[in-house]
Formats: C-alpha cells, sequence, structure tokens
C-alpha cells in the first residue's frame, strides 16, 4: 500500500528479489493518476517480467479476496495513528497479515556520512533547514550532495536515477511542481540533487561525488539511508501532533537533533508542549530552536491590496495547515484581503477544495502533471485580485504564465539562542 514513494523503496529492497514472497499487486493513494499503472518490468525485477499492477487503494478488501493475500505491507506516510489502525482493521477483517516496516529492514548503508533531515508533518521547514545544513558544510570545504525523497509522478523507468544540476534537468525530466519545490532552490545555491525510484541506484551515483550525503525527507517518512545525524522537525503550531502522526513519532523517537521551528509566530503554550514531547519521546536528543522569517520580493504590491495567496501543495492538503509563508506574508505586510478563489477554481483544483474542505481562501500549489498545472494557472488568473502572493518554495511563473504582480515570499532557517546546528555540524 503506497504512495508512489515509500512503497517502491520497500519493493526494491525487501521484496524485489525475495523468492519468499509473490508480490501480487500494489495500491495507491493520495497522489493522483498513480492508480492504472504498473510498476515496470525495468524496475520490478527479474521475477515480475510484466511488472506489477498499480490499483486504488478502494480496491484493498477486493484485492485480498480476489488473490487469497497473506500479507499487507503498509508503505506511506504523513497519517493520523487511526488512519492507520483503520487500514489495519480493514486488511485483518478481509483475513490478512498486515505489516508495517522498520529502519533495520528498509534502510540503506552509505560509504559516506549521512545527515538526514526529516519531522514529523509535512511543511515544518525541512527545506529550507536542509538548505542550511548545506550552506554550513560547504562553508567548511564539504562537497555536499542532497538525495530527496522520492516524487516519482511521471514514466517510473524513465526516473529510476535522476540527477538535477540544473534547470534544463528540471525540464529534461518533466518535473511537477512539487518536485520543482524541492529541487530549484538546491539549484540556486549550486548544490546536486538526486532523486528518483531506485535509491540504491542513486545512492551509488551520489556517492561518487559527495564528500557528505544529505537526505532530504519528504512527508514525515523516516530515512531510507542509516543516518550518521538525524535531524527531526516539530512544529509548535501543531503541537500534539508529534505523537499522533506515523511515522513522524517514530522519526522523534529515533532524533539524535530535535528542531522546534517556527517560535517566533507559534504561542508560547504550543512551544512548551512540543519541548515536552521532545523530553519524553527523545530524552538524549539536542534541542534547537529555529524561526523561519518571511521575505516578500515587493512589499508594496502586498500593503492594502486584495490578494490571491497561493500556497506549497502538500502543506496545505495532506499537512492540514490553514497557513503558511504567503499568508504569513499577507497579514504581517498589510494586505487588505486575502481574495477567496474557491468560486473560481477549475477542473482537479476545484476537486482539490472539495476534498481538503479545511483549505477555506487558500490556493495550494498543485501540479502533479501538465493538465493539473494548468488548471492551477487557470485558477490563479481567474481569480480576481490585485497581486498573487506566491508562498511557494518555488517561483512558479517559470511554469505558470500569471497575469497579474506577483510577489514571491522566500523564507530561511535561522537558529534562536545555543545551540546552532553550526554547534552541530562542528565534527562533520
Amino acid at each position: 500500500m503506497g504512495a508512489a514513494g515509500r512503497d517502491f523503496h520497500n519493493y526494491n529492497v525487501y521484496f524485489r528479489d525475495n523468492d519468499d514472497y509473490e508480490v501480487v499487486a500494489m495500491t495507491a493513494t493520495q497522489i493522483p493518476n498513480i492508480e492504472g499503472r504498473k510498476y515496470p518490468p525495468e524496475l520490478a525485477g527479474d521475477k515480475y517480467p510484466n511488472g506489477i499492477d498499480i490499483y486504488a487503494e478502494e480496491e484493498l478488501t477486493n484485492l485480498i479476496s480476489k488473490h487469497n493475500i497473506d500479507e499487507v505491507v503498509f508503505s506511506y506516510s504523513d497519517v493520523p495513528h487511526e488512519y492507520v489502525m483503520n487500514k489495519a482493521s480493514e486488511v485483518n477483517s478481509a483475513g490478512a497479515d498486515f505489516k508495517l516496516m522498520g529502519p533495520n529492514t528498509t534502510m540503506l548503508e552509505s560509504e559516506k556520512p549521512v545527515i538526514s533531515i526529516c519531522a514529523v508533518r509535512t511543511g515544518i521547514g525541512k527545506s529550507q533547514t536542509t538548505r542550511r545544513v548545506c550552506d554550513l558544510l560547504r562553508e567548511k570545504g564539504k562537497q555536499v550532495v542532497v538525495i530527496r525523497h522520492p516524487m516519482p509522478y511521471g514514466d517510473l523507468a524513465k526516473q529510476t536515477c535522476q540527477r538535477f544540476a540544473d534547470y534544463d534537468d528540471l525540464d529534461k525530466h518533466e518535473c511537477t511542481i512539487e518536485e520543482r519545490e524541492e529541487y530549484e532552490p538546491h539549484i540556486d545555491r549550486g548544490i546536486i540533487v538526486y532523486a528518483g525510484v531506485d535509491y540504491e541506484k542513486i545512492l551509488k551515483e551520489a556517492e561518487k561525488e559527495a564528500d557528505v550525503i544529505i537526505w532530504d525527507g519528504g512527508n514525515n517518512d523516516i530515512p531510507f539511508y542509516k543516518p550518521d545525524l538525524h535531524m527531526v522537525l516539530v512544529d509548535p503550531h501543531r503541537p500534539g501532533h508529534e505523537l499522533k502522526y506515523y511515522p513522524g513519532e517514530s522519526n522523534l523517537r529515533m532524533a539524535d537533533v530535535a528542531i522546534v521551528n517556527k517560535i517566533d509566530s507559534a504561542s508560547n503554550e504550543g512551544v512548551q508542549e512540543v519541548r515536552h514531547n521532545i523530553e519524553k519521546l527523545a530524552p538524549n536528543a539536542t534541542v534547537v530552536e529555529g524561526v523561519s522569517p518571511v521575505f516578500p520580493s515587493d512589499i508594496d504590491q502586498i500593503k492594502d491590496k486584495r490578494v490571491l495567496v497561493v500556497e506549497d501543495g502538500p502543506t496545505l492538503t495532506h499537512g492540514e495547515m490553514t497557513y503558511g509563508a504567503g499568508t504569513l506574508a499577507a497579514q504581517k505586510f498589510g494586505a487588505k484581503e486575502i481574495v477567496d478563489p474557491r468560486p473560481f477554481a477549475v477542473g482537479s483544483i476545484k476537486e482539490t477544495f472539495e476534498t481538503y474542505t479545511h483549505l477555506g481562501n487558500l490556493l495550494p500549489a498543485m501540479g502533479y502533471g501538465r493538465e493539473q498545472m494548468k488548471e492551477l494557472e487557470d485558477t490563479i488568473n481567474k481569480t480576481e485580485c490585485d497581486t498573487v502572493i506566491l508562498g511557494t518554495p518555488i517561483d512558479l511563473r517559470r511554469v505558470a504564465n500569471i497575469e497579474r504582480p506577483a510577489v514571491r515570499i522566500r523564507y530561511e532557517l535561522q537558529e534562536m539562542g545555543i545551540p546552532t546546528l553550526e554547534d552541530i555540524l562542528k565534527d562533520f
């Protein structure tokens, strides 16, 4: 059971060449347009010359019955513990065993030092933390290579091992908005990024040009590689979530360093609650506190303007946030009104609002493929506003023709107090 990422990794490292198992099917959720395809024979291995069919998760119970399934492996992330157990109940009631795979069977070991940057939820600040760590290591003269958690939403065989060094690579690999959001900020800094499907092959390629490998985690998944230093972010805006989501709680329990981000915009109660839970779950972790201030490209285009706020997609959708960097910028710099895009939404963007009813008057930057990217562009241009605030990690104007004035919001991690990340990285 997966969402085009962890499922493929678990299969590759444990099941692909395992004669004790026959993998009959995969299921997909969270990400559109994955089901109805195959895990291709080029990746499935010699045992599966026809590949492996991928079905919608809604067919799970029928698949168990139809194929007399013995075992179902849950392989995706950023979901509540109750959700996982609901799936376990569905599987058990159909007669099969339900399995969660841990680090010992899924983490690959590297010849180079690995620093993993993960979180207890989506949308806490992994990206800016990764950038901060990369900057500090490069100041020490280290050659840093980032390996990003998978986002293979296209031709899986072509996406086996991807290397990104410039913007042409983004176009060559037909990257979605979500992929660009993670890769572009590294490319802007001259940092090589790897991603794809086969993370053993990816690791071998990255090791050829790295002194240190940075695992840039996605969702709140645990690392694919065994880390020498495991950093985990917690969110005081969502206190208690570090105890309630899978596998975010596992991440925190394994943490060497726990980073409490956004302390400037969170309540003191929220900060104290997450610190208490860190002490309870990871008492030996070093705690770092930080902020992620926002920097707009043009304040005058925000002040007293009616603005459309476009935020990072996954942060708002399955991350369940009701605001992001764009919202904070609109509030801080005096926007007159945040315009509701829902009456202007088209196609799958309209469906996204129907699925995630908590979104309110914010537009998630959904872009899982060219068709959805065009629907996002149409929704932006149809929305009646003065300014478009781009709270996404990339400049959406690279992939969408935005007809109104647009303001890009940047944000970087800044540690507050001691220890700092520089202190923690002194031995690398």
